[in-house]
């Protein structure tokens, strides 16, 4: 048991005020002295309003949960958003199954907002960008228009609160709970105080772990310490962390028009050990294609063994479908050219970190400019000066994305972590990824790392498509306390595949939940994980929202049979052991039926046969 104690931190980055040069020390800000500080209380707080934490907001205040929401930036939506990454990094079944109902809810709010702009869906597959590493691809600020509008309702009724530009910087916790967090407002300078029943940490890099005294870790760990076989080979390295990277918007103009930006600091240092290339490695199974080697890339080319050109990569505005947008192609860089690897920015000064995200930007304004003078365009043609910056479409004035894209964070010594040997498709010979009794969503991604350096050892591979654990969402020490984002109960390895969007929502989703479900039946998250019937009761719950639970991808929400199919998933019965689809209207054997465990004649249809099993299911042991 901890005494009361209160950690708080004497200066912060404000990461919109990173300059591009000069001192970049100007985004280090002093934290107020905690003087008569007004206080605010909730049920729920959740602090972080990226794609998770937005997630977690909806989730709790739809179950009836007092919620605020806190965000350092003036955008909701994270990854979404303010990072740029709105080319979204999803899998090849996300059309018809693999994401919640609710973010099928965002995803259809994007495509009708494009609809009404003009957007042919049978023409463009719904996609604004046709481009060729997602369905859906759209500008930032439609996603926060999008996200605004779904919460407006429970602002306008009271019960949401939503706070921008505001950071955490102190966390009082008491025991095994956490009592308050305080926040600085950034453009005020001024302090607020919460006091929740319970936190949500949904920060792009677990802000609240080390204020609230909650164990976590950062970077590499070793194969010792999680048995992966991937894993660093002697020792764990803490600074070796995920590339991040702030992304841009170009709009490709017309041909002989020039709009090169000045040569940035630092330009020849980053163009020859980035290096700036359109040529990369690839690993087999990755989004760029199934096999394993270099792939070379021109800007307006598609080239051999290419899926398309860099343009059309993360095309957020394909002007051929949606001329009333555009009148010019508009495309969003999130590529290994831009990513920043020399510097963590967890657990150091605010200013080294202010330091690190300075030279990021210098990294992606150099890629920039290295597009505009060198790279390869088409044809022999080498630079492409007519591609214009677009600091419109990221809300900025320098241009770059408001908030570097973030891939790893801290994350917390969970209940249950999640290692390599669960997902890879190296260790995982079936159709699906470990069986998790305790799922409370799904995902499937590569592991996809983004290397820090020549340290990093973490490799790139398949998956199989894969559960999300109520544990991993779960410290150890607290119990009015989840992680909603990237600081889950992963590895640096699996981080590499839970870290996207359509996860990271469903993580997020099911971290609100549960905690309007532990308030709800006063029960800590980690007795409701211990419990099994207390688990299977808030899984049914997450069953009725809409949320997936396992990966059966022909009984989607909405059939009549969705719960009842993942039900029986996921109790373990083999109802589809060699294939991600159940076949719900194919006739049900007898030898099928009394595999599954049921009694007597089968019912006629497969779906009809896991109707009859659950109910005889509840009145043995309640699923709800």
């Amino acid at each position: 048991m901890r005494k009361q104690a209160e950690h708080r931190l004497d200066e912060v980055v404000d990461i919109a005020r990173v300059p591009t040069s000069g001192d970049a020390t100007a985004a280090v800000v002093r934290v107020p002295e905690p003087v008569a500080i007004p206080e605010i209380e909730c049920e729920v707080l959740v602090v972080g309003g990226g794609t998770g934490g937005v997630a977690a907001a909806l989730a709790a205040v739809r179950r009836g949960r007092r919620v605020c929401l806190v965000e350092e930036t003036d955008w909701l939506g994270g990854q979404l958003t303010a990072q740029g990454v709105s080319a979204l990094d999803e899998h090849d079944l996300i059309e018809s199954f693999g994401g919640t109902a609710s973010y099928y809810e965002l995803r259809r709010a994007i495509r009708a907002h494009y609809g009404e702009v003009g957007l042919d869906g049978a023409a463009a597959g719904g996609n604004p960008g046709s481009c060729w590493v997602t369905h859906l691809a759209f500008e930032p600020s439609v996603a926060v228009a999008v996200i605004v509008k779904l919460l407006t309702p429970f602002v306008a009724s009271g019960r949401l609160r939503v706070l921008l530009r505001m950071k955490p910087v102190a966390v009082l916790a008491s025991d095994d709970r956490v009592e308050a967090v305080t926040v600085m407002d950034l453009d005020r300078s001024q302090l607020l105080r919460f006091r929740p029943e319970f936190v949500i940490d949904a920060t792009e890099l677990g802000d609240l772990l080390p204020l609230a005294g909650i164990g976590y870790r950062t970077g590499a760990e070793s194969a010792a310490e999680t048995g992966e076989p991937h894993a660093q080979p002697e020792e764990s390295k803490p600074r070796c962390v995920q590339s991040l990277t702030y992304t841009f918007a170009l709009e490709r103009m017309a041909a002989g028009e020039v709009h090169r930006i000045p040569k940035p600091e630092q330009y020849e240092q980053y163009r020859d050990t980035q290096p700036y290339s359109l040529t990369i490695e690839v690993h087999g199974g990755e989004i760029y294609g199934e096999e394993t080697g270099w792939r070379s890339y021109r800007l307006f080319e598609q080239m051999p063994g290419t899926k398309g050109s860099l343009w059309t990569y993360r095309r957020l505005i394909d002007a051929s479908v949606l001329p009333h947008v555009s009148a010019h192609d508009i495309t969003m860089f999130n590529w290994p050219g831009n990513d920043y690897r020399d510097e963590t920015i967890l657990d150091v000064p605010a200013s080294q970190a202010a330091a690190a995200l300075q030279d990021a930007k210098r990294v992606s304004l150099g890629f920039l400019h290295w597009l505009q003078t060198a790279a390869p365009a088409e044809a022999d043609r080498m630079g492409a000066p007519e591609l214009r910056l677009r600091p419109d479409v990221m809300g900025t004035t320098d241009g770059l994305s408001k908030h570097p894209y973030i891939r790893e964070a801290r994350r917390i010594r969970a209940l249950r972590t999640i290692v390599e040997q669960d997902v890879s498709a190296e260790y995982q010979h079936g159709e699906r990824a470990a069986q998790f009794a305790d799922s409370v969503g799904i995902g499937w991604y590569p592991i996809d790392i983004h290397r820090s350096g020549p340290e990093d050892v973490g490799v790139s591979t398949r998956t199989r498509p894969f559960q999300i654990p109520l544990g991993a969402l779960i410290p150890v020490e607290v119990v009015n306390f989840v992680a909603a984002a990237k600081n889950i109960g992963t590895t640096h390895i699996t981080n590499g595949c839970y870290r996207l969007h359509p996860v990271e929502w469903n993580i997020g989703e099911a971290a609100g939940a549960l905690a309007a479900w532990s308030l709800e039946t006063k029960q800590s998250p980690g007795r409701i994980w211990r419990d099994a019937a207390e688990t299977r009761r808030f899984q049914r719950s997450l069953l009725d929202e809409g949320v997936p639970l396992a990966w059966i991808v022909d009984v989607p929400a909405g059939h009549p049979s969705f719960a009842a199919v993942q039900v029986l998933a996921v109790d373990g019965r083999p109802i589809a052991p060699n294939s991600l689809g159940f076949g719900p209207d194919a006739p049900l054997t007898a030898t099928e039926w009394h595999t599954w465990g049921g009694d007597g004649e089968p019912p006629p249809t497969r779906a009809a046969g896991a109707q009859r099993l659950l109910e005889e299911i509840d009145r043995v042991e309640p699923w709800c």
